[in-house]
């Protein structure tokens, strides 16, 4: 399979809403809401695509410090596509283009918490949050 990966500063939000989509994340995220999502795209601190042929088919969008911490916000891959190493990939990717001496944190969707044990990521016990108002 003919796949890129890159970093990509300009990510339109009608392509990421679709991978959101076709990844079934969009049941998590606020698709509906176009302002908030140009929001999280436009202050995300790395965004790392993989793309078969053009057609976006898996993101992932960090917030980091690059010295100290990573936050993995969205990692999404088509359901198409699952099952490749793309998502492990753009783990890779996301954790050294931050700096392997972070800590990269991700908070798991519910139907991809037996995903992450499996690539090598450690579960940890505590995370503590305020949800979003809308």
């Amino acid at each position: 399979m003919d796949l890129t990966y890159q970093t990509e500063t300009e990510l339109e939000p009608a392509e990421f809403i679709d991978l959101l989509t076709r990844s079934t994340l969009a049941e998590r995220r606020p698709v509906d809401d176009l302002e908030t999502i140009q929001g999280m795209l436009a202050h995300a601190d790395l965004i790392i695509t993989a793309r078969h042929n053009g057609l976006l088919v898996g993101v992932s969008r960090a917030l980091t410090d690059y010295h100290f911490c990573t936050y993995l916000s969205d990692l999404a891959v088509d359901e198409t596509y699952q099952r490749q190493g793309i998502g492990r990939e753009l783990i890779r990717l996301t954790h050294e283009a931050a700096g392997l001496k972070t800590t990269l944190i991700l908070l798991a969707a519910p139907k991809a918490r037996d995903y992450y044990p499996r690539i090598g990521m450690a579960h940890h016990d505590s995370c503590w949050i305020i949800p979003r108002r809308d």
